[in-house]
């Protein structure tokens, strides 16, 4: 399920030209606030997989005593069922920032206005764009 040398482009239907850092909703964080928290404090640490289930695990507020006991199961019956890919982030559909997977499979993010952004579609074997918000 991990990309391998990819970049995840925003979205061509992204309400912004320039990245935005989410905020929370009514005190919660959003899954946009998690995944841009997890990323952009450990760039290249962490498999689309890791993101995913770490996500998960945030957004559903499972208690830290309950994963240690349980990850391993939790993560299992996580990943037995279909999960979307990071193309459907609202990091990428909404807010701006691009996906990049090195050889590893570990994920960073860049900001789409970043010099970085411009020239990583050049360094890459694959470039996929991020999943529209509506139908063309």
């Amino acid at each position: 399920m991990n990309y391998i040398d990819t970049f995840i482009a925003v979205a061509d239907d992204s309400p912004t030209a320039s990245s935005v850092i989410p905020q929370e909703k009514g005190g919660k964080k959003t899954v946009a606030v998690i995944q841009y928290e997890m990323l952009v404090d450990r760039p290249y640490e962490l498999t689309q997989e890791d993101v995913l289930f770490e996500t998960h695990v945030r957004h559903k507020e499972i208690p830290a005593a309950e994963l240690k006991k349980n990850g391993k199961r939790l993560r299992e019956e996580f990943f037995a069922k279909d999960q979307p890919c990071l193309r459907t982030s609202p990091l990428a559909r909404k807010y701006g920032w691009g996906f990049h997977f090195d050889p590893k499979g570990r994920v960073a993010l860049y900001a789409v206005e970043s010099k970085d952004y411009k020239q990583m579609p050049k360094k890459v074997s694959k470039v996929l764009k991020a999943l529209r918000s509506s139908r063309a």
